[in-house]
């Protein structure tokens, strides 16, 4: 059971946004449904919230329950002062902006569901987990709770063209750019993603967690077949291993192509493990031995191996994780 709840707010009386329910359909769009059309987290999308009674509510019944992983995503207005960080709601006054950051952060480490992820897309909202006293701040995270947001608890949040800069970002994340070999998306591979993209000059996302493991938001369709991936060990008996190639793998070495030929002539079954092994290289896990390409490594009788993430899947493999 994976439930998401997604709001996103323009409707500010004295100080409208243009894109925050952008952001949340485009959010929604992507978690409904993993990349082979399966489904995925049961979304709750609500816009234009208009107080702040209202989303606590939306809140509190996103992390009740049990479910495998609750998350909430919040594109909108953020303020910060003295006593912390608040999501703005269109009902705003002076000394109540909105729901506090530390009432949501509360609700979720409460929540009794496995995985608790809040992910906001507002102006400082870098504060959420961090509670302020006598000039020392301290973070305050249950187990189980990741959080991923868009700036720092100094800085402003950026809109472009129609998107929050950050979730412009995210949603390229869900797409497939934060996937791993596999095609699993975890918010770590979606933070990694974001904070590569993001220059020092400009707005920082901030991730903090206390999880003991990764869970996947989105799934997509792997770049590599994962039958190959399981093959791995099967070309390579140990993770340091060269398997030793000879120009019967290059499918080109064969008296029907017009060149120089070499023995021994190609075969079905190498060039059939020698097309696997270039589908693994195309990923990063692995690399030809003392050639540049896997061309010249098997028609020159060299060999390959597995590179630091290739070790790390064949371990997967050999344990069956995979």
């Amino acid at each position: 059971m994976r439930k998401a709840l997604i709001v996103g707010i323009d409707d500010y009386t004295n100080c409208p946004l243009y894109g925050c329910c952008n952001d949340a359909e485009a959010v929604s769009d992507e978690l409904i449904k993993n990349g082979d059309g399966s489904p995925n987290f049961a979304v709750r999308k609500v816009l234009n919230v208009q107080t702040k009674g209202e989303l606590r509510r939306l809140v509190e019944q996103c992390f009740s329950g049990c479910a495998d992983v609750a998350l909430f995503y919040y594109s909108g207005h953020g303020h910060v002062d003295t006593v912390g960080g608040y999501l703005v709601t269109p009902d705003y006054t002076v000394g109540d902006y909105g729901l506090s950051l530390q009432d949501v952060l509360t609700i979720a480490n409460k929540s009794q569901c496995k995985d608790k992820v809040i992910i906001l897309d507002s102006c400082y909202s870098g504060t959420l987990g961090t509670i302020s006293t006598l000039g020392q701040n301290t973070s305050i995270i249950g187990e189980g709770v990741t959080i991923l947001t868009a700036s720092h608890s100094t800085e402003t949040s950026v809109e472009i063209n129609g998107h929050g800069l950050f979730t412009s970002l995210l949603l390229e994340a869900l797409k497939g750019g934060a996937a791993d070999v596999t095609g699993h998306i975890s918010l770590g591979g979606i933070y990694a993603y974001i904070d590569k993209a993001l220059g020092p000059w400009e707005q920082r996302p901030v991730f903090k967690t206390n999880v003991t493991r990764f869970t996947s938001l989105k799934d997509v369709v792997p770049q590599i077949d994962i039958s190959i991936i399981r093959n791995i060990c099967t070309y390579f008996e140990e993770e340091n291993s060269v398997l030793p190639l000879d120009p019967s793998f290059e499918p080109t070495n064969t008296p029907e192509d017009n060149h120089e030929l070499l023995e021994p002539y190609a075969t079905e079954q190498n060039m059939k493990v020698f097309a696997e092994l270039q589908k693994l290289e195309g990923v990063g896990l692995v690399v030809p031995v003392e050639e540049e390409h896997m061309y010249f490594a098997a028609m020159k009788s060299k060999g390959c191996e597995l590179t630091s993430i290739g070790k790390q899947y064949w371990r997967l493999v050999n344990k069956g994780a995979i």
